[in-house]
């Protein structure tokens, strides 16, 4: 009798979180989207501006001073997988380059920097009882003990992709649920060395990319094809190992070291092609909540997204399974898992139009099949060349919003915002970089006027860097790399300029100083510097340019040379008929 009594009373406070979870969901409103005119105001005493990068895409040194193979360094060997064949080898040198990148984020006047350890340089195998790489927790306390000697916070992720590439062969990765526990050895071990002077850790980066990319369409490292199934189990692991490593810092650390965790989520807003119309509404809820509730719902609610437990159980019955493609959580993890975040990081760079699509069963299990729905993009919308990402600001606002609405208003920090170019040259004078800046992060400011509770903002990126399949050819930095000087020296593009002067004015005084801001940019792309992007041009991304290389480079010293050899003989010839 007892126990059925709490089963039932279990039972009911089941269906009140979801009634509270659903309640939530409705105070967003979808048919409203204010796009109002800029807001000249500032942001909130103690708003913390920073700038960002990762250890594979930055640091180089892939081989150096004791640091085991990753997943990325085996990947990026692979004839094929990178645009030209690229690797981050050396990529920026940043292991090489602290003083001098840590000067760069001086002069922009940063509060904080946002960097990731790279798991095998301080545990080569992943496995603590292996090995621990002295040499590589040097180079991070110095990392870290610059930064703070230069009034720099650090943010520090512990997973940025760069898993230990014994751990993929043994056990398949982020499919194996072991990897929840040598996540966690690995987080105990940098808490352990690091966590008396970083006091805000994140525990994943986009694990969207990482389940989706890396298990289902192999686009990135370990470049596996687990069509629907890959991205849920990995995803399923990932957000316990989440949630163990939390409570391993709240048992163990917190405590003594008062620091924060959290996680960054990427997410790209969805709007409606027609507001007017509750399928595309409901197929613009559908795409928001596989991409960012996902992974917040569980961390925040202590569960998947009903609508994705209601479409992939549908689809896997639509084909013959017998249990949904989607893991379940038990009761014991549901309340394990809930309330595992301190703070909420929001990487998210653009928008989609979201319109209802339903796909035939024939198509076969995918996590894009399993949504039903369709990505639109406007044509007038800017776009400097990286084919996904176009300038739609007003997506910010309502972003934000929906995360405030939907998870109780969270600390927010946004870990991941800008804008890359893919172009035949890349100029210093980015002025598109620059209209970016100043448009997305004025959204963010009317986030704040709107209610929702974000406490800093982190350029993406500092430095040009490696980006995964697309290697060198698509640029983020504030500062242009030349890749192809083996100093790999560092040029402030306009944007360092124009970011620069948000951060001292924490945010737009008035419209006549911020276009001034923009004036004066500009005036620091002179005509020299204007020589020096020229100069510095890296045209990888114009196949015709390459041919042309190719052909003065190869072709023609080829053809001179049997030219001349053609005319000897035939010279010879002539002159043994006249002998």
């Amino acid at each position: 009798m007892l126990m059925m009594l709490q089963r039932c009373v279990l039972t009911l406070c089941h269906v009140l979180v979801l009634v509270l979870c659903l309640s939530a969901a409705e105070d967003f409103d979808w048919t409203k989207n204010d796009r109002s005119s800029f807001y000249y105001g500032s942001f909130p005493t103690g708003f913390s501006w920073g700038a960002g990068s990762s250890a594979y895409q930055t640091e180089g040194a892939w081989d150096k001073d004791g640091k085991g193979m990753s997943i990325w360094d085996v990947f990026s060997h692979k004839k094929g997988k990178i645009a030209l064949n690229d690797t981050g080898d050396s990529s920026c040198d940043g292991y090489y380059k602290v003083k001098e990148d840590i000067a760069l984020m001086k002069d922009l006047k940063l509060n904080h920097y946002r960097f990731s350890i790279a798991w095998p340089r301080v545990m080569p195998t992943g496995i603590k009882s292996d090995y621990i790489n002295e040499k590589g927790i040097k180079y991070y306390d110095n990392l870290i003990d610059l930064l703070l000697e230069n009034k720099i916070t650090p943010i520090v992720t512990l997973y940025h992709w760069d898993l230990p590439q014994v751990l993929q062969e043994k056990y398949g990765g982020w499919q194996n649920i072991s990897m929840v526990n040598y996540f966690n050895d690995y987080a105990n071990l940098c808490f352990e060395r690091f966590g008396n002077r970083v006091k805000y850790w994140v525990t994943f980066n986009n694990p969207w990319s990482i389940a989706v990319e890396g298990y289902e369409t192999g686009e990135h490292a370990p470049g596996m094809r687990l069509k629907g199934t890959g991205a849920y189990r990995a995803a399923h692991n990932i957000i316990k190992a989440h949630a163990k490593v939390w409570h391993t810092y709240d048992i163990q650390w917190r405590s003594k070291q008062r620091g924060l965790i959290g996680i960054s989520l990427s997410g790209e807003w969805g709007e409606p092609v027609d507001i007017t119309n509750q399928k595309d509404i409901e197929a613009a809820e559908r795409y928001v909540q596989f991409y960012f509730g996902w992974f917040a719902t569980p961390l925040f609610h202590g569960d998947y997204p009903q609508v994705m437990k209601d479409y992939i159980g549908k689809k896997s019955a639509q084909h013959g399974l017998g249990s949904s493609r989607l893991p379940t959580f038990s009761p014991q993890e549901k309340s394990y898992i809930k309330g595992t975040c301190d703070f909420l990081g929001i990487g998210h760079f653009t928008t989609r139009y979201i319109t209802q699509k339903n796909f035939p069963a024939n198509l076969g299990n995918s996590y894009f099949t399993d949504r039903d729905l369709a990505e639109l993009v406007d044509p007038r919308w800017p776009d400097p060349g990286s084919e996904w990402l176009y300038s739609v600001p007003w997506g910010f606002r309502r972003l934000l919003n929906f995360v405030k609405t939907q998870y109780g208003n969270p600390m927010i920090y946004i870990t991941e915002n800008g804008v890359s170019e893919k172009m035949m040259c890349t100029e210093l004078c980015d002025d598109w970089r620059i209209q970016y800046y100043k448009d997305y992060i004025n959204e963010m400011l009317k986030a704040i006027k709107d209610g929702v509770n974000i406490k800093g903002y982190t350029a993406w990126s500092l430095l040009d860097k490696f980006e995964w399949d697309e290697g060198y050819s698509e640029r983020f930095g504030l500062y242009y790399v030349d890749f192809r000087n083996k100093n790999k020296p560092r040029y402030p593009k306009a944007s360092v300029y124009y970011y620069k002067r948000i951060i001292s004015s924490n945010g737009f005084p008035n419209q006549r100083e911020v276009e001034s801001w923009k004036r004066k940019a500009t005036e620091t792309c002179s005509s020299s510097n204007q020589l020096l992007a020229a100069g510095l041009c890296l045209c990888i991304s114009d196949p015709l340019t390459s041919h042309m290389e190719m052909v003065t480079e190869i072709v023609v010293p080829t053809v001179c040379t049997l030219c001349i050899l053609l005319s000897a003989i035939f010279l010879m010839f002539l002159l043994r008929r006249r002998n």
